[in-house]
């Protein structure tokens, strides 16, 4: 089953909720998208609320993956907010819920993201990963390449600091 995709829904309370809902999911199986497991919804909510606010007053951008009605997948097309950047954004928060991984749902989401990117006037992607997760071989598959580290720039624990690893891709202006 594919992932039926949407640009820019409305951030209605409904589906705020429930992309903190999805964050608390896949933060709590591990996965690297701001928070260190356990969370709960009162302490992910401030941190969701900003990045709504982002992307409902502008210029980010939300595309969500759903499977029926239910968003199970999401990435944000965050601006650069400088002027020398209008080219390329950095993509953050790409999640997809943990009952619904091994189906090839994180692949579809990044490859979406990848198609629509010219639509969007950005020739390039950018994201950054937890470093000691093997997250950068996921990217790797996907065309992306490493472009530097920022070494235990991610302190997850006292003693536990990872890497913040960089990542870059250019896309195909030709399907714009």
């Amino acid at each position: 089953m594919s992932l039926r995709f949407v640009l820019d829904p409305e951030l209605s309370p409904e589906l705020r909720e429930q992309l903190v809902d999805l964050w608390v999911e896949v933060t709590n199986a591990g996965g690297a998208v701001g928070f260190v497991p356990p969370v709960t919804a009162a302490q992910v909510r401030p941190m969701a609320e900003a990045t709504f606010a982002g992307i409902a007053d502008g210029p980010d951008r939300l595309l969500l993956g759903y499977a029926g009605e239910r968003p199970i997948a999401m990435l944000i097309f965050r601006d650069n907010r400088f002027h020398l950047k209008p080219h390329w954004c950095t993509l953050i928060r790409v999640m997809v819920h943990p009952e619904a991984q091994g189906h090839g749902y994180g692949a579809e989401i990044m490859r979406e993201a990848e198609r629509l990117a010219p639509t969007l006037g950005f020739e390039a992607l950018h994201l950054t990963v937890r470093g000691g997760l093997g997250l950068e071989e996921f990217y790797k598959r996907l065309g992306y390449r490493e472009i530097g580290r920022l070494p235990g720039a991610l302190r997850v624990a006292p003693g536990d600091d990872r890497d913040e690893v960089l990542m870059w891709r250019a896309v195909d202006m030709s399907s714009e």
